[in-house]
């Protein structure tokens, strides 16, 4: 079993590497299913290993030029108030109903991914940061999500920085590494007041989880960028799915944090669907 969860974290490493997000989905999982965890303890470990992993994935990144850091930084900031008020406040909402909601945001966020990929070419850039209005709706909102699912919110940071901004697809992955590693940090100061952490689990998937970043760091400025996109839109993908499948249970919808949690996402879907109409 610890050779398997070794492994696993072997993987998480190289899609943080990669494709600047996605570990915070697999490691739940995997400290839940394979480390025997419970889902709160699971959640904070989740966010100390991501937290550590992004930083070692940033650092082959900033060298090679692949990191924006004052868009990272301001972003940041943001996140990291949002994901410490998400962390506390994730004591009080159901489990399942965060993860539901947070299924669908990574389905969202996918199919704009995919969609871009399919115009072809980079997105224009309308500023040459984000404009300070837009670091703080967003980073806010990518803060809560990683303070309350656990989330290092990569699957929100890579499309915020690559669709808002206009950053190439690499940099904007370089970037999002700083951004996940300042919210899981923040994240985690959040959920550390309710939960205990098995530090020895911990640094065992940390190490693992680290030396796959660093591998997947080399590869992520050989892809081509359209690829790498799709790549990710469709690993987003495949990820939301099964958290969305695994969720489905019966007695979830009848619980009214259920349809509150979903009721918001519909209502952030439709004012982004229509920024994106009056902006096009």
């Amino acid at each position: 079993m610890t050779a398997l969860v070794v492994l696993a974290s072997l993987f998480v490493g190289i899609t943080l590497g990669v494709l600047g997000g996605g570990g915070s989905i697999l490691t739940v999982p995997i400290l839940v299913y394979l480390a025997g965890q419970g889902t709160k303890e699971a959640i904070a470990t989740s966010l100390f290993v991501v937290g550590v992993t992004s930083l070692a994935a940033l650092v082959p990144h900033a060298r090679a030029h692949r990191v924006r850091w004052k868009a990272g930084l301001l972003f940041g900031g943001f996140s990291m108030a949002g994901a410490y008020g998400g962390g506390r406040l994730a004591a009080y909402v159901p489990g399942t109903a965060l993860l539901i909601a947070f299924a669908l945001m990574m389905l969202a966020t996918a199919f704009a991914m995919l969609r871009t990929s399919r115009r072809g070419g980079e997105p224009r850039p309308r500023h040459r940061d984000l404009p300070l209005k837009h670091i703080a709706a967003e980073g806010l909102v990518v803060g809560a999500v990683t303070g309350l699912v656990g989330s290092g919110g990569g699957f929100l940071v890579v499309p915020a920085l690559a669709l808002l901004a206009g950053l190439p697809m690499g940099i904007a992955v370089g970037t999002s590494l700083l951004v996940i590693a300042m919210n899981s940090f923040a994240g985690l100061a959040g959920h550390l007041s309710g939960v205990g952490i098995d530090w020895g689990l911990a640094l065992t998937v940390t190490a693992a989880a680290v030396a796959g970043s660093l591998v997947g760091a080399r590869f992520a400025g050989r892809i081509p960028q359209e690829s790498l996109r799709r790549v990710f839109g469709w690993f987003v993908v495949v990820m939301g799915v099964f958290v969305l499948t695994q969720q489905l249970g019966g007695g979830l919808w009848v619980h009214p944090a259920t349809w509150g949690v979903l009721g918001a996402v519909l209502v952030a879907a439709t004012v982004a669907r229509l920024r994106a109409k009056s902006s096009g």
